[in-house]
């Protein structure tokens, strides 16, 4: 998983911000906070522009996120892949070949323990840990699911960046429009 060597990938909580990523040289996205009346639009802008998008199913405003839903945003929509924290709706998009992502918040230790359940449950293609600020939580999901991992969260600054890099990330999610440059950094 490394999203064609794509290190940071914009996670779009605005159409404002949705067009910028569209006109740069990314090729991934992250669709955050969108409207189901929004999905047939957004998804032929991306298919011109040539990019692929993640989507949040949990976030799409007007679709319930069970496994009928994410039929429907497999075989109709069809995103590079889909973000969750529903066993439901990751088990069909990996049935679908799409990308399953399956979110992971840093709470406290039962709910770390609970979506290690998860993990063995489903055998998502990547987690998202979340914050992306504890690096050694990045690590450690990553060795204990043996399971690439992506972060997101509280990440502000380029150091932020660099750290979970360090502690094993693949990739990083922000919508921070400034850390979206890394790309063209490297």
């Amino acid at each position: 998983m490394d999203f064609n060597g794509q290190k940071v990938l914009p996670a779009i909580k605005r159409m404002k911000d949705f067009e910028k990523v569209l006109s740069n040289d990314d090729e991934y996205m992250v669709m955050l906070d969108l409207h189901i009346a929004q999905l047939g639009a957004v998804m032929s802008h991306v298919r011109k522009a040539g990019k692929k998008v993640i989507l949040h199913a949990d976030m799409i405003q007007g679709l319930r996120n069970d496994k009928y839903s994410t039929e429907f945003l497999c075989q109709q929509i069809k995103p590079a892949g889909l973000i969750s924290t529903r066993g439901d709706v990751l088990r069909t998009a990996k049935k679908n070949n799409v990308l399953a992502i399956q979110r992971l918040f840093l709470l406290d230790t039962i709910a770390l323990e609970t979506s290690y359940k998860l993990v063995e449950q489903i055998e998502p293609d990547c987690i998202e840990v979340l914050p992306g600020v504890i690096p050694q939580y990045i690590e450690k999901v990553r060795k204990d699911t043996k399971t690439e991992v992506i972060t997101g969260g509280l990440i502000e600054t380029k150091e932020d960046v660099l750290r979970a890099f360090e502690a094993g990330a693949r990739a990083i999610t922000t919508s921070r429009e400034d850390l979206w440059k890394f790309n063209s950094m490297n």
